[in-house]
């Protein structure tokens, strides 16, 4: 016999996340008499670029897809600025790169592609005219972004559709929990739904643009001419707005507000992405929700320990190809320019270090235990039941920051200019005592800073799952040492990032004629198979 106390009454809102998820439909494949197919021999060979130039642009793994499309169609576009037939060319890349099934695509995708191509083509043309080049550069990448997440999320709806219902089941549960100093309900919303799309989604640019759009718009392939004629006179304001919103200050704080609350969702998503037949008895019944969640918790936690060591090898990938690989070639003929001479042991020291720092501190980073996976279910059950009291009180997030007294505020200032000083000075201190001059000493520092900087986003993957971060006597002053260190990293990863030496050469000198090569071979595949099918 059940137990009143075990069972859960679902809230409104839990109900309905359980219904909507229910209502997505799986996005059928193409029929064999009008799928694409592409040679897996030429697959193999765009894949292991693929693999080879995600490697040197540091992206999340789902954003890899969009920034495929866009690099691809952008590179298209350049050389068919028409943009006729491009949509099969665009499904074709996606296929060569195992972005999706092989056969997986057909015909009826290639009309609604080149349908939201042609669409973005005639929008530019409309929008641009008269514009300055700056405006027109800006309108042009906005649009483009745009029109490529639209793409993205058409040929893969199912996913996209099912994380779009997750983050509004986050904004009803927490939309209640938080409130903004002089800032009206409608604007509080539009905030917390961006920091939900930075915090939980991990959008970049270009998806919170399209979502903000779509929050407010129909996707553009979706508007009939006169439609468009209507709203492209707006659109430059549009833009500007839908910047403004995710720029904003006040965001940034609530995706701090936001990204401690996540843990339990993360683990509840997954129980209702694993468990598609049962849901609703699932989340109903406590006892067996606690052995889910106790499972599915282990289970994240061994996931996060292989993947921070999966991620601290691709950082390093990324961190000695686009940087140190050239700032150790420039190394050489500027020290024997400068000084006569080649530092041996400082160019070791420089190369070897940085990967022995990035494993260290990945190796002192611990995953969550037992006790935070009891209170995760705590607070999973709070936040299904229909009479939760999970975070009654709300959340204050002041526009302004608190006001402190202007001699502790003048001396902390102070203290940490002080230790970033010291910092730099111990470090040249160490450096110069094994005889490394300034510029092998600046190497190290930019060396050291980027992987310092990596590892602690790294790092904070390891708090994912945890409710309440780990932390111990010395942490304020192991952080207050070692945040000049991270603030240099970051300064130096963004700047240098912008000036990627490596991808202008694979987007602007390899990939191109690559890419032709791999057309040439599948053509020649597909008329030798030809030929072969006639004889037989």
């Amino acid at each position: 016999m059940s137990n009143p106390s075990d069972h859960i009454e679902l809230s409104s809102v839990s109900k309905q996340l359980l219904d909507s998820l229910n209502a997505i439909k799986v996005r059928p494949d193409a029929d064999d008499y009008t799928s694409i197919k592409v040679s897996q021999t030429v697959s193999f060979i765009a894949l292991v670029y693929e693999r080879v130039r995600n490697a040197i642009e540091y992206r999340e793994d789902h954003l890899i897809r969009r920034a495929a499309i866009e690099r691809n169609l952008k590179r298209r576009l350049s050389l068919n600025p028409e943009g006729k037939n491009e949509g099969e060319n665009v499904i074709r890349e996606l296929l060569w790169a195992r972005y999706f099934p092989n056969g997986s695509m057909g015909e009826s995708d290639v009309r609604d592609i080149q349908v939201i191509i042609d669409r973005y083509l005639l929008i530019k043309r409309k929008l641009l005219e008269g514009r300055t080049s700056k405006k027109r550069g800006y309108l042009s990448e906005f649009m483009f972004q745009l029109i490529t997440a639209e793409i993205e999320e058409h040929l893969a709806p199912e996913p996209s559709t099912r994380e779009s219902n997750f983050s509004y089941y986050i904004f009803q549960t927490l939309k209640d929990k938080v409130q903004i100093e002089d800032v009206k309900e409608d604007q509080k919303d539009v905030y917390l739904f961006t920091a939900i799309e930075k915090s939980f989604r991990k959008s970049d640019i270009a998806y919170l643009r399209y979502h903000l759009f779509c929050l407010f718009y129909q996707p553009l392939s979706t508007y009939t001419e006169p439609e468009l004629d209507a709203i492209i006179p707006k659109l430059d304001d549009i833009c500007q707005t839908i910047d403004e919103m995710h720029r904003n200050p006040t965001v940034d704080k609530l995706v701090r507000f936001v990204r401690k609350q996540l843990p339990p969702f993360f683990i509840l998503f997954s129980l209702i992405r694993d468990n598609p037949d049962d849901r609703l008895a699932l989340l109903s019944h406590k006892p067996m929700l606690w052995t889910k969640v106790e499972q599915v918790a282990r289970k994240k936690y061994a996931e996060v320990r292989s993947r921070l060591n999966v991620l601290a090898f691709r950082s390093l990938i990324y961190i000695f190809v686009t940087k140190m690989l050239l700032a150790l070639a420039l190394e050489v003929p500027v020290s024997q320019f400068l000084y006569g001479y080649v530092h041996i042991p400082a160019i070791i020291i420089n190369s070897v270090a940085p990967p022995i720092f990035m494993l260290l501190i990945i190796l002192g980073v611990s995953v969550p235990g037992e006790a935070n996976t009891k209170n995760l279910f705590l607070r999973i059950v709070h936040i299904l039941d229909a009479d939760s009291t999970f975070e009654k009180t709300k959340a204050l997030i002041t526009k302004k920051a608190r006001q402190k007294r202007p001699l502790l505020s003048l001396g902390f200032t102070l203290l940490y200019t002080s230790t970033f000083i010291i910092t730099l000075y111990l470090i040249h201190l160490g450096l110069r005592s094994i005889d490394f001059n300034i510029l092998s000493e600046a190497l190290f520092i930019f060396f050291i800073s980027v992987v310092a900087f990596f590892a602690y986003r790294i790092k904070q993957l390891s708090n994912m799952y945890r409710l309440i971060e780990k932390t111990s006597i010395l942490t304020p002053v192991i952080d207050f040492f070692f945040m000049p260190i991270l603030s240099l990293g970051k300064l130096f990863s963004e700047g240098v990032s912008r000036l990627n030496f490596f991808i202008v050469i694979f987007d602007f000198i390899i990939e191109a004629p690559f890419k032709l090569i791999i057309e040439v071979i599948e053509e020649w595949i597909s008329y030798v198979r030809q030929r072969k099918e006639e004889i037989v």
